[in-house]
C-alpha cells in the first residue's frame, strides 16, 4: 500500500516519470511493465541486453526514478516480488511487528480509507470507460471467474450484471469445467477476471487460451499486479493491504459497484425495462416480503 510511510511501487514510479524519459528509457521501460517484475531481476548488464538497450541507459532511467542506482531498484523490485507471494502467517507478522497502539477498528478504517484513495487516485476516465463500455455491450457474452479468494467478488459481479444485460455466464470455480466455456468464446467478447495475490496458475493458463481465440480481458487485481496483466486489455489494480492476514477486499468491491452502476447508465433505459420484467418474475415466486 502507498501511503506516507510506504513508497510507491516500481511500476507507480514509472508511471509518473514516463513523460520524462528518452526513447531508450522508454524501451526499457515497457519492457519492464510487459514482463514486471521479472524483467528487472536480473544484473544490469543482463536485462539490458535482454531489452536491446546499454547498460548506462538503465543505469539513467532508475536514477530518473529516484533510486540511487541498480542495486538499490533491484532490491526494490526483490521486495516486491517477495509481498506478492506471503501467506496469512507472514503478512501478519510483518504488520503486527510495527502495529500502533490505537484501536483495531481505527487501524482498519484508517488503511481501508487509504486503500479506497489510492485505488481510485491510479484508474484514468478513459481505461475506466473503455472497460465500462465492454462491459456494457450485450452484443457479446460476458464470462465472469474469480479464484479461491476472488470467486467471491466474482459472483457479486455476476448477479448485477445478470440484472442489467442479457448474455452473462458465471464459469464455476472448477478450472477442469474451463475449457468448456473458452470452446463456445467467440472473437470480440469479455472475459472479467478477478486475481490477487497470490496469484493462481489456472487463472493465469485461462487467460492465455482465450486471449488466443481474441477474447477481451478485463482484469480486477491487487497493487503488485497479476501475471494476467499482461495478457488483459484492461487492468484495474485494487490496494488492499491491512493489519491483517488477509487483504482487504474492500477498494475492490467499491471499484466493482461503480463500474456496475456505469454499465447500468450506458444501457438505460434498457436496464429499467429489464429491472421491472425481473422483479415481475419475483413476484411471482414470492421471494420478497411485500409491506403494504
Amino acid at each position: 500500500m502507498t501511503t506516507a510511510n510506504s513508497p510507491p511501487t516500481v511500476r507507480e514510479l514509472i508511471r509518473q516519470h514516463y513523460p520524462a524519459l528518452t526513447q531508450a528509457e522508454r524501451k526499457f521501460a515497457n519492457a519492464l511493465l510487459d514482463n514486471y517484475p521479472a524483467a528487472g531481476l536480473a544484473s544490469i548488464t543482463i536485462v539490458a541486453g535482454n531489452v536491446g538497450v546499454s547498460s548506462p541507459t538503465v543505469a539513467r532511467m532508475v536514477k530518473k526514478l529516484g533510486f540511487k542506482g541498480y542495486p538499490e531498484f533491484h532490491r526494490a523490485l526483490l521486495g516486491e516480488l517477495e509481498a506478492t507471494g506471503v501467506g496469512p502467517t507472514q503478512r501478519r507478522a510483518n504488520w503486527s511487528s510495527e502495529a500502533p497502539e490505537t484501536h483495531l477498528l481505527n487501524r482498519f478504517a484508517q488503511a481501508v480509507t487509504g486503500n479506497i484513495q489510492q485505488t481510485f487516485a491510479h484508474i484514468e476516465t478513459e481505461r475506466f470507460d473503455r472497460a465500462t463500455a465492454q462491459l456494457a455491450d450485450a452484443d457479446r457474452r460476458l464470462y465472469i471467474v474469480g479464484g479461491r479468494i476472488t470467486q467471491a467478488l466474482a459472483d457479486y459481479a455476476f448477479t448485477h450484471f445478470q440484472a442489467v444485460r442479457p448474455r452473462v455466464t458465471h464459469m464455476t470455480s472448477s478450472s477442469g469445467t474451463w475449457p468448456h466455456y473458452v470452446l463456445d468464446m467467440a472473437p470480440g467478447e469479455t472475459l472479467l477476471i478477478f486475481d490477487i495475490r497470490r496469484y493462481e496458475t489456472n487463472l493465469l493458463r485461462l487467460a492465455e487460451m482465450v486471449s488466443k481465440r481474441d477474447v477481451r480481458i478485463v482484469l480486477f487485481t491487487d497493487q503488485w499486479g497479476s501475471p494476467v496483466s499482461s495478457l488483459a486489455d484492461v487492468t484495474f489494480n485494487c490496494w488492499g493491504e491491512i493489519p491483517s492476514g488477509w487483504d482487504s477486499s474492500v477498494a475492490t468491491l467499491m471499484l466493482l459497484e461503480t463500474m456496475i452502476a456505469a454499465v447500468q447508465e450506458r444501457r438505460w433505459p434498457e436496464a429499467r425495462d429489464r429491472y421491472e420484467r425481473l422483479d415481475e418474475l419475483f413476484d411471482m415466486t414470492s421471494l420478497f416480503r411485500k409491506f403494504t
